[in-house]
Parts: C-alpha cells; structure tokens; sequence
C-alpha cells in the first residue's frame, strides 16, 4: 500500500473515520498517530491511538471484530483519513454494526448485532466503472467492447437470452427444492445466471448512454410511493 504522510495536529493524531466496503456505511470515527498507523500498514488491520487509555489500540483486539483493511485515503487537506475496511463483526462497542446506529433501527424483534447483513451493492460502482471504461476507451479483445461494437441489438439479445436463463435456473432450483435435494449447484447456477444478466443488462444501459443513476432513482420513487 502507498506510503502515507497525514499532518498530525498538534497532539500528534489524526482523525480516521472508517467505512465498510461493501456498501459505503461509515462505521465509526477514531483517531491514529504515526505508530498506529504503521501498525495498521504493517499490518492490514486497523489500529487507532486510543486517548482514553494513551496507547496504541488494535481495533477488536478483545472482541475479535477487527477491521480488515481494503484501502486508506488521505483528504484533500492530508488533516484526515478515511479507511475502508472489510469489518469482522459489530464495529460498535454496544454490538451494533455501526457507531451511528441505535439499537431501535434493527428490524422489529431482531437484536441489532443480528440485523440481516447489506448486500454489498455498492461494488456495483467498479463494475459500471468498469464497464463505462470499455465504452470510452473500446480495448482490443474485451467482450464488453464486442458488445458495445455490436450496438442495441447485440447488447440487447444477450440481455434476453440471460433472463431467460435466468428463468430456467429458477425453475431447476425450485424442483430441486420441491423434490428436497441439495441445493448448493442449483442455487449456485440461478446466482450465476443472474450475474449474467446484470452484467449485460449494466452493458445495455452503457450502449445507450443511459446511466444506472436513472434507474435507481426510478426504483426509489417507486419504494416511497
């Protein structure tokens, strides 16, 4: 990892605040000084100066739920860090997932540190990151790029072999469920084919200069409605 220069302020620290990976939820705010941070480097856990205690802290290093370093940014003034983690359990000390939940914001009947787990859609970002790359700069040898070449037609038939795929891999996975076999391959090939068709679907949405921004914002008038 890139060797950082943060500017310590006076009591030798500097804020870090730490964001899961998987969806962009900021999950607490700490402080690090320079031996903190080397160990964290050094390390690819997170460590924090704790200025209760005076010391060096490794996050986790009594519960267990430590925070798996993914990448660590500088602001744009180098007075702050933001590290994005990949956490092993509740961030919070009081079992929450995050230092900015309360205990109420957990679904009815379900303890906070048992809440159901976030779907990490934000990586969706480095993939139409990726794919917006191929629209641009059209590399020699990508499918996405033959794809694209290929215009609405090409892009779109895809998008209509996947979902019917996407249809029958469902359908296998129910008969295995109604004959009660083992589901692992089914299940498996229904989540592969519904990659496949976001993936092609995301590709659709590039050829035609539409950005998945208006999709979502379509999906969320919907859900206030």
């Amino acid at each position: 990892m890139t060797e950082l220069s943060p500017a310590f302020g006076p009591d030798g620290l500097v804020p870090v605040v730490v964001q899961d990976a998987d969806d962009g939820r900021v999950l607490m705010v700490a402080y690090a000084d320079a031996e903190a941070l080397t160990a964290t480097l050094a390390s690819g856990v997170l460590h924090f100066h704790s200025r209760s205690r005076g010391r060096l802290w490794r996050k986790g290093e009594t519960s267990g739920n430590v925070l798996h370093l993914v990448r660590l940014d500088l602001d744009c003034d180098g007075d702050a860090l933001l590290a994005t983690v990949h956490p092993a359990g509740p961030t919070c000390h009081l079992g929450t997932r995050s230092c900015f939940d309360r205990e109420a914001e957990a679904p009815q009947g379900v303890a906070a540190d048992t809440a159901p787990d976030t779907q990490g859609f934000a990586w969706l970002e480095s993939l139409w990151a990726t794919i917006d790359d191929r629209r641009r700069t059209r590399p020699a040898g990508s499918y996405t790029t033959s794809l694209l070449d290929g215009g609405v037609d090409v892009a779109g038939r895809k998008v209509t072999e996947e979902a019917t795929e996407v249809l029958m891999a469902a359908k296998n996975d129910a008969a295995a469920e109604a004959a009660g076999l083992e589901r692992r391959v089914t299940s498996e090939a229904l989540s592969g084919e519904a990659a496949d068709l976001l993936y092609h679907a995301l590709v659709l949405l590039a050829e035609r200069g539409v950005a998945p921004r208006s999709v979502l914002e379509i999906l969320r008038a919907r859900h206030a409605r």
